[in-house]
């Protein structure tokens, strides 16, 4: 019953999330045009679209690692680097109304997180393991961030300005938060102890992408270099859980 109240309120979650973007995105176009001019690309706007578009790495991996056609796959991921958010939400929103009534009772945010050839497989082992060049990556890309956030502190100064709030610099905001709430949604599936859940989504909300990277690769050493890249999607419970039902 808890499982399926889940699974019906993040469906709703990211429903009203999608709708909300879409609508702030017209409301932004028509009181202050479209978004390509170099005005509107202030230090401070660039260091958030660094920031948005790392947090877009890990869903654009997700994806394309859920699609079982890589034309499909790379499609979705145009979207998401086009669209934001709109895609992010839109995108759960459908894999979550794919769910069977059974999986919607047993465990919603598992099964949109795994491959369905994936589900009964979580012990799989792999000669050639990406788990080591995610680590690298996700580690680099936060770095990335870290060094734009002091760069731009260092020659522009606070971004707490109030001329810094354009209507695209609040659309982008907006855009961001939106993908930062459906990353706390994975973050408080993966974490047991809800204290440290909210640490971590607060950590999320206050640095972005840097906190995004640095859960990443904390979740990533948790793996073996041997262990197939997927298994940091769920949490050690549901590894154990799934595997000894298979075997069972």
């Amino acid at each position: 019953m808890a499982s399926s109240l889940l699974g019906n309120g993040l469906r709703a979650l990211f429903l009203v999330l999608c709708c909300s973007m879409l609508a702030t995105l017209i409301y932004t176009i028509s009181v202050d045009g479209l978004p390509f001019r170099r005005d509107i690309l202030t230090p401070w706007m660039v260091a958030t679209l660094v920031d948005f578009y790392i947090n877009v790495v890990p869903f654009a991996v997700w994806v394309s690692y859920k699609e079982s056609s890589l034309i499909t796959g790379a499609l979705w991921v145009i979207m998401l680097i086009c669209f934001g958010s709109i895609t992010t939400t839109g995108y759960l929103f459908i894999q979550f109304i794919k769910l069977s009534p059974q999986e919607s009772l047993e465990n919603p945010i598992y099964h949109v997180l795994l491959h369905h050839m994936n589900k009964n497989d979580t012990k799989a082992k792999g000669k050639h393991s990406s788990v080591g060049i995610a680590r690298i990556m996700f580690s680099v890309l936060g770095f990335l961030m870290l060094g734009t956030l002091i760069y731009t502190l260092l020659t522009d100064g606070s971004p707490f300005r109030k001329e810094l709030l354009t209507p695209w610099m609040t659309a982008t905001l907006v855009d961001f938060y939106i993908n930062v709430a459906s990353l706390s949604v994975w973050v408080a599936y993966k974490e047991s102890n809800w204290i440290t859940a909210i640490f971590w989504i607060a950590l999320l909300i206050c640095f972005g992408s840097i906190t995004t990277c640095a859960y990443i690769v904390k979740e990533l050493f948790k793996l073996t270099w041997e262990d197939p890249l997927y298994l940091v999607l769920i949490t050690k419970d549901n590894r154990e859980e799934n595997t000894y039902e298979s075997i069972k």
